[in-house]
């Protein structure tokens, strides 16, 4: 096997290569906020979760938002995190990062 083709193997199995990483979800403005939906794959579907942002006083601030939901769907596992930290954010504001 020639050096090229050993490498174009190996990049194959092993998960080398010029793949670009999904970016995910597009972000979404919600009352000042940014909400970047953050579910995660695991066995049976997807765990709720999103980074909420906002800049106070130059800075931006974050908070990371993990929830024990789980739905077999990516898109509906978006939509939930987008309303699940829209809700955190009527009821928290920015006392979400103290």
């Amino acid at each position: 096997m020639q050096g090229s083709a050993r490498m174009s193997l190996f990049s194959k199995l092993f998960g080398g290569g010029s793949k670009q990483a999904d970016p995910g979800p597009d972000p979404v403005e919600y009352e000042g906020f940014v909400i970047h939906p953050t579910p995660v794959k695991q066995s049976g579907g997807y765990r709720i979760g999103a980074r909420i942002e906002k800049e106070i006083g130059g800075e931006v601030k974050d908070y990371e938002l993990i929830r024990a939901d789980v739905v077999s769907d990516a898109d509906e596992a978006a939509q939930m995190s987008v309303r699940k930290a829209e809700q955190m954010i009527r009821e928290q504001g920015e006392k979400l990062f103290d």
